[in-house]
């Protein structure tokens, strides 16, 4: 009974339910291969029929041509009749002209009349039976027709049935993709059982344990008893002490006797009281240890069932939570929403609770303050699935060996049940496609994804450019609130924006600065930049103790947000902003944000205890802060594109003097090679392209390569003739002298050269 009833409380219905629906899709399954076959066989009769009707339609059209042959032949003969009764008319007409009289004459003239009807009697009869022989060849003829038509009706339904028997093979195409996902299923369904297999187990454990009660329950029982008879035999030697008091004057031996009876009589008393004790407490631990095992299998099974009611939603895109999750982080910005409110909603869309889609989908189309208010209600819950009752299970007295084991079992699950992922946030200068100069936009974008997908809670705060791409972000609005940093001695407001991008959650945020930092119509470039990327770090971090986020990894990139990493440990860490780990990541170690001193203090910053060899001064210019080189110092982990960079940055020809800073910190720097976003830059999907290709089909590469020729103006005379690309930023750490004598070499051994790229140094940048 206790097997079924935890298989019951583990398993639920649901695993029934799945079994039921993956064996009528087997039979699905087997029905259509039934059909197929059935169709086969009827297709196989058809084609046989057919061919019969072929063959004996062959037959009829010799016997037509034959027919035709005689009909032919008999006609030249009946024309040749015809000219020999001209010929014989002529002859009479010529006789009579003559008037011979002579009998004999006569005789033959007669003779030869009988001897010329007679022959064309005989060709009007054969004539006549050919008309008979053809009149019904042309019957045959229009049966064959007939037949033939019904051939061709044959024919229709013979293609009907092959379309039906396409549409078969087709549904069961995708009844084997289905078995192939249900065999998933199955594989995960295996794992489930292994895992009831050890729940078993343990609960055979925990029976066992529970017999072992039982039996000393027995034992105390049968001690019980045995005091009992004890009892009977104290009673008869009270009976028998009552006899010998009455003797007792008699004799001294008697006297002896009777006190050493009452001496055994009392010790007998004092263990029959410790065993009644001893009795009562097994009797009483069993009872409490029983009652408790039954608690703690009653919280269970209510928690399995809250868990197969709050399994997260995946069915809604990323899209959907990050729109969700910005509207929350607005709603307690405007300070609509308080502190405790938002953090259980931002939990509940970062698990993609259930409630929260339904409250969502609900008030979608009432006003604000009807879906604040439906929101707010589900704060009014008890402290989620995950709180449980696990603070009275561990109020509990838990005393008994097995209450023990059935707790720690109950904790261990909690722990793989209820664990979840980081929460990450990005502080960039770019992201794809909105704000792209070269791969950071692609690499952050990337990542981004590849975090959210894993079921990270991701988020990312971005400049509001004024050249930005605004039509591939979604939802994007203003919030009703303004974020003051400090900059110059001075606090200045910062506007903030919020949108969707790629499925992402993005904050933009825009300074109220009367230098416009970032509407500037280019991203970086400008004589300020150090100045505009630090001011926006601040800001950024601003916003993060503004809306009392607690995230687990902070991950800046490149030199124009270094800045975050000093800031958050001297600054914002002493302000409650202290939850958070910083990864920094160097893209590039030709760009390290250099600036005269001064600058530093514009952030607020104290340049006196930065501007030390050990913290952020230049090891090229001592009179010069390094943005790169505080990141490095103050991170928790540093990284780059890849493990051969990493190699070659520590080197004083790579490192571009930060090779000293990068060794002393080698445990904390680490090269991780860059991936692709394969659902972005895929061939086979990439409505970019003319053609789309994949492995398996390389055909659509040479109709692009055609396009692109037709585009450009280049001729495409040879369709075998080379066509090298290149699209890189034209800087001179690219190689551009090597780039340029490729183009030479391409071009003198008959190829042709297409380079795609711009360059901030005047003298290398093409001008159209």
């Amino acid at each position: 009974m206790l097997y079924q009833y935890l298989y019951t409380c583990f398993l639920g219905q649901g695993v029934i339910t799945y079994f039921c629906d993956y064996f009528h899709g087997i039979i699905d399954i087997i029905l259509l291969n039934q059909a197929r076959v059935r169709a086969l066989e009827d297709l196989e009769m058809i084609l046989n029929d057919k061919h019969a009707l072929q063959a004996q339609i062959n037959v009829l059209e010799m016997r037509l041509a034959e027919t035709d042959t005689r009909v032919r032949v008999a006609a030249q003969e009946k024309i040749h009749v015809e000219l020999l009764e001209e010929e014989l008319q002529k002859l009479r007409s010529e006789l009579f002209t003559r008037g011979g009289t002579g009998g004999n004459m006569q005789d033959v003239h007669e003779e030869n009349r009988l001897s010329d009807r007679t022959s064309v009697h005989s060709f009007s009869e054969e004539l006549s039976s050919l008309k008979k022989a053809n009149i019904s060849l042309k019957d045959d003829l229009e049966a064959l027709k007939k037949e033939l038509s019904d051939v061709k009706g044959t024919d229709e339904r013979v293609l009907m049935q092959e379309k039906e028997r396409s549409s078969l093979e087709y549904a069961l195409k995708e009844l084997e993709i289905k078995f192939s996902a249900s065999q998933e299923d199955v594989s995960t369904l295996s794992n489930l059982k292994f895992e009831c297999k050890s729940l078993w187990e343990k609960v055979e454990h925990l029976q066992e344990l529970l017999d072992k009660a039982t039996k000393q329950a027995d034992q105390a029982i049968s001690v019980l008893q045995q005091n009992q008879e004890l009892r009977k035999k104290v009673d008869r030697l009270e009976e028998s002490l009552g006899e010998a008091n009455v003797y007792k004057s008699s004799s001294e031996e008697l006297q002896q006797y009777n006190e050493l009876m009452q001496q055994k009589i009392k010790l007998l008393e004092e263990r029959l009281q410790r065993s009644d004790e001893e009795i009562h407490s097994y009797v009483q631990l069993y009872q409490e240890s029983v009652k408790e095992f039954q608690d703690i299998l009653t919280s269970l099974k209510e928690e399995s069932k809250r868990r197969a009611q709050d399994e997260p939603v995946n069915d809604m895109p990323w899209e959907f939570w990050s729109r969700l999750l910005l509207m929350i982080d607005g709603w307690f910005l405007e300070r609509k929403i308080s502190t405790d409110d938002a953090s259980l909603l931002r939990e509940m869309v970062w698990k993609r609770d259930g409630h929260i889609c339904d409250a969502y989908m609900a008030c979608k189309e009432t006003n604000e303050r009807e879906a604040i208010a439906t929101f707010l209600r589900l704060t009014s819950l008890p402290k989620r699935y995950y709180a449980l009752n696990l603070r009275g299970i561990y109020c509990m007295r838990i005393t008994s060996a097995i209450a023990r084991i059935v707790m720690i079992f109950f904790n261990l699950s909690f722990l793989l049940i209820f664990s979840s992922g980081l929460h990450v946030i990005h502080i960039a200068a770019e992201m794809a496609p909105v704000a792209k100069v070269g791969g950071l936009g692609d690499v952050v974008t990337g990542l981004c994804k590849a975090l959210q997908k894993r079921g990270h809670l991701v988020e990312i705060v971005l400049p509001k450019y004024d050249c930005m791409e605004y039509e591939r972000i979604h939802d994007l609005r203003a919030l009703d609130v303004v974020i003051e940093s400090y900059f110059d001695g001075h606090l200045f407001k910062n506007k903030v924006w919020v949108g969707v991008v790629e499925g992402l959650p993005v904050y933009f945020i825009e300074p109220h600065h009367p230098g416009n930092f970032f509407w500037r119509g280019q991203l970086y470039g400008e004589q300020d930049d150090f100045k505009r990327f630090s001011f926006f770090s601040r800001a950024a971090l601003e916003l993060l103790l503004q809306t009392g986020k607690k995230p687990d990894i902070i991950h800046c990139h490149d030199w124009q947000t270094a800045f975050v990493a000093p800031l958050y440990w001297d600054l914002y860490a002493p302000k409650g902003l202290d939850s958070a780990r910083i990864c920094f990541t160097c893209h590039n170690f030709e760009y390290q944000g250099s600036a005269p001193t001064s600058q530093l203090a514009s952030c607020g910053l104290d340049v006196h205890q930065l501007n030390r060899p050990d913290r952020m001064q230049d090891n090229l210019s001592h009179d010069r802060v390094n943005a790169v080189k505080g990141a490095i110092v103050f991170s928790n982990i540093v990284t780059t594109v890849s493990p051969t960079y990493a190699q070659e940055v520590r080197t004083a020809e790579g490192g571009r003097g930060l090779h000293v800073t990068l060794n002393s910190h080698s445990k904390k720097f680490i090269g991780i090679l860059n991936g692709i976003d394969t659902d972005a830059w895929n061939p086979a999907t990439d409505t970019f392209l003319k053609v789309q290709y994949n492995a398996s089909d390389l055909q659509g590469k040479a109709e692009n390569k055609e396009a692109i020729r037709r585009h450009l103006g280049l001729s495409s005379a040879d369709v075998r003739q080379p066509l090298v690309g290149c699209i890189t930023r034209l800087v001179p750490q690219k190689g551009v002298h090597l780039i340029r004598h490729a183009i030479y070499r391409t071009m003198e051994l008959g190829g042709q050269f297409v380079l795609l790229g711009s360059s901030p140094v005047p003298h290398i940048q093409i001008i159209e």
